[in-house]
């Protein structure tokens, strides 16, 4: 219930009171006096409209504690009304409305004013509920750089006086691709958890669904929000068989194709179509289309490799990233044999941020194992065990190290 909320809740009082630290602070209080009260009087019939009114109850009280906090939220609250009051009356009457609160909040936390990484940082932390180290993780940085980022976004949002409210019509699709940065995180946090004791955090994912749902709908002729909802679908079709009865991973050849859900890789295709007509693909269309080729296939040994690589092609022209250039190595190797992927893999052993990619050294591992090259395989699996984050992929990793 928490954590359904707590996005919810944060939303509403950052909107209305214009600080995100004082939002924070108040729906945490809210929590520990719901942890207080619940246990000894009944969860309440509307638990959500409880803790928004405890928490709502702390924040004036606060406010009425501290003059000088209550005087520089007085100047952001008047800002909002100005913003208010200059908007169009379309706005209002729902053509720039967002459906959900938790999506104002999301358009806030992408500010063109905000740096691009503090950005989808401090949403993660304040929407996604986050820990700084998750995120940090997600980042591929340390915990106190990451704690800086998130604290220097709310530092900028607060001296700027951004204003917590629905971008116009016209400003959306300039401030969509932040969005969309911010829910495929959300979703790839999701799919496979940074830390923990599960491989996957179906809450996270399909909460990530969810809002790429919206977003597609509220902006229906955006071609790219079509690509990362086609991508979500037809990604988390897979959710079931890709761990087995303990937890395990599963890789994708191994998995029960049966199991995957078709209605969902129905509805993914018909978007890739969508995400990619009409003009040059973005990135999300093209690693829609690359995980429909997948969805498609029989097996491993009939998917389209030659296909796939050439979108990894794309894909390395829209958005540069040694994460997509390992994807296109490993997809090079199914076309052309596991030495040609091991070269593209060892080409990039320079790269400081695959460090502390477990996929990496995976990669490399079951390349040099289908190689015959089981000494510096065991290495590979050591490094990737160290850098692994749930206790799924250690165990799997151990397993393989046993092999």
């Amino acid at each position: 219930m928490f954590r359904e909320e707590r996005g919810l809740l944060l939303a509403s009082l950052a909107r209305r009171f214009g600080d995100l630290d004082l939002a924070e602070e108040v729906t945490s209080e809210a929590i520990e006096a719901a942890l207080r009260h619940w246990p000894a009087e009944g969860v309440p019939a509307r638990p959500g409209a409880w803790l928004l009114t405890t928490a709502r109850r702390k924040a004036v009280d606060r406010l009425r504690r501290d003059r000088a906090y209550a005087a520089r939220l007085a100047v952001l609250q008047a800002d909002a009304e100005r913003d208010e009051a200059l908007a169009p009356a379309a706005d209002a009457a729902g053509a720039g409305e967002l459906p959900d609160e938790r999506l104002q909040l999301f358009f806030t936390c992408t500010h063109p004013a905000l740096a691009a990484e503090d950005r989808t940082a401090l949403t993660l932390r304040c929407l996604a509920g986050l820990t700084t180290p998750e995120v940090a993780r997600a980042f591929l940085v340390p915990t106190a750089t990451m704690a800086q980022r998130i604290v220097r976004a709310k530092k900028k949002i607060r001296e700027a006086r951004i204003p917590f409210r629905v971008p116009g019509p016209d400003e959306l699709p300039e401030r969509l691709p932040g969005v969309l940065q911010v829910v495929y995180s959300v979703f790839t946090e999701g799919y496979a958890a940074s830390s923990g004791p599960r491989l996957q955090r179906l809450d996270l994912a399909e909460e990530a669904v969810r809002l790429a749902r919206i977003l597609h709908l509220l902006l229906p002729a955006e071609r790219e929000a079509a690509g990362l909802l086609a991508l979500l679908l037809l990604v988390h079709a897979r959710r079931d068989a890709r761990t087995g009865p303990e937890g395990e991973p599963v890789l994708l050849e191994e998995q029960d194709r049966g199991r995957w859900d078709r209605v969902m890789i129905e509805e993914g295709r018909d978007l890739v179509v969508r995400a990619l007509t009409g003009g040059p693909a973005g990135p999300y269309g093209v690693q829609a289309a690359i995980a429909a080729l997948h969805d498609e296939a029989a097996d491993v040994e009939s998917t389209d490799w030659a296909q796939i690589v050439a979108l990894y092609d794309v894909l390395l022209a829209l958005t540069p990233s040694p994460v997509v250039a390992v994807n296109r190595a490993v997809a090079v190797a199914m076309r052309d044999g596991p030495g040609a992927g091991l070269a593209l893999l060892d080409a990039l052993a320079a790269e400081p941020r695959l460090r502390a990619y477990p996929p990496y050294a995976v990669a490399r591992g079951d390349l040099l194992t289908r190689l015959g090259r089981e000494g510096e395989a065991a290495v590979a699996y050591r490094e990737a065990l160290e850098a692994a984050g749930t206790e799924p992929e250690r165990a799997a990793l151990r397993r393989k190290l046993g092999e």
